[in-house]
């Protein structure tokens, strides 16, 4: 037909037959409709998620120290003192080698501004979940900055960032800590306000948690891995005076064997609780816990010590340093 104008409703009136008018095509281009679990190997190029803190690990992410410790105010930074450069990078090489060998895949952040000696301390910078990333937003003016590079470093290894904490809001990664895929503690501090735990709160709930245990850190501390753990679905390692007790009493509603760390020195510098669980009943530590080790070897737990004593000048050990990717589903 011509382009000209054709008055329908003339033609009806004139008694004349209509025209069949092409009618127009729908889209036909139908969303795929699946959940972003189910393609991240398909489209994100790796299988990544976790919702435990002791289940199988399969991939952590961590950042090699570099040029940023060649000259820094340990003080002002919150080190406990001065390290060695060359020393630190080492016993991080060391922590790296043993997840290698323990079959965990190990990916690095690859930039990392050279005035940010805290940039080791990757599960600050993030908090993983069944279907990608939180990236968090760090407190302190002297660490702001570093949620750019994890950012960057999760979207080359193929991880979907699903949340980005924002606004006024602040929180850390290590303010939140997995029970069970239902159940998750989150914390406030002076490392996590109200507006940064209420949007954690929100994606955690949009993901399907069911249950909220609430924490309050003690001022004088950080993150709840300084004062507990999780070595298995039976054991929790804490220390006693600092952690409230209605966080004992769920998990001990939840069968948990509640494991007090004997020493306050080994809880408060020989970060005691800061462990990695490898899987459920296997950890690894830091040295300068001995007593703690005793109690949750005799408690069944398989403990594997390695020396991280440089890398604890930093105030921190291995669970501060090792963002998790990747953990058996439950």
């Amino acid at each position: 037909m011509s382009d000209a104008i054709i008055d329908l409703d003339q033609l009806i009136k004139d008694g004349k037959a209509l025209p069949d008018i092409q009618a127009i095509r729908g889209e036909r281009w139908f969303a795929l409709d699946t959940s972003i679990e189910e393609d991240m190997v398909p489209y994100w190029g790796g299988d990544f998620g976790c919702s435990s803190e002791y289940n199988r690990l399969r991939a952590v992410l961590l950042h090699r120290p570099g040029n940023e410790l060649n000259s820094f105010d340990f003080d002002k930074v919150r080190f406990r003192e001065p390290v060695d450069p060359k020393k630190f990078q080492e016993q991080h090489d060391l922590l790296a080698e043993y997840y290698r060998a323990q079959g965990v895949a190990v990916h690095y952040t690859e930039k990392v501004r050279e005035d940010r000696p805290n940039a080791v301390f990757c599960r600050d910078k993030l908090f993983m979940t069944p279907e990608g990333a939180v990236v968090c937003r760090l407190a302190m003016a002297e660490r702001r900055g570093e949620e750019r590079y994890i950012s960057e470093a999760l979207g080359r290894i193929g991880v979907p960032i699903v949340k980005t904490i924002s606004g006024r809001g602040i929180f850390e990664g290590a303010n939140a800590m997995w029970v069970d895929r239902e159940t998750c503690i989150l914390s406030l501090s002076v490392r996590a306000n109200r507006e940064g735990y209420d949007q954690m709160e929100h994606e955690l709930r949009r993901q399907g948690v069911k249950e909220i245990i609430p924490m309050q850190i003690p001022y004088g501390h950080a993150h709840i891995d300084g004062l507990l753990n999780l070595a298995s679905p039976e054991v929790a390692v804490l220390h006693a005076s600092q952690v409230p007790y209605v966080v004992v009493d769920a998990l001990k509603k939840k069968g948990y064997k509640i494991i007090e760390t004997p020493s306050q020195t080994e809880a408060k510098y020989g970060y005691s609780v800061n462990f990695v669980a490898i899987e459920p009943g296997h950890v690894v530590t830091s040295v300068g816990s001995p007593r703690t080790v005793e109690l949750m070897e005799k408690a069944g737990v398989k403990v594997d010590v390695l020396d991280l004593s440089e890398l604890n000048k930093g105030k921190g050990s291995c669970h501060c340093m090792t963002a998790f990717l990747k953990r058996d589903a439950q």
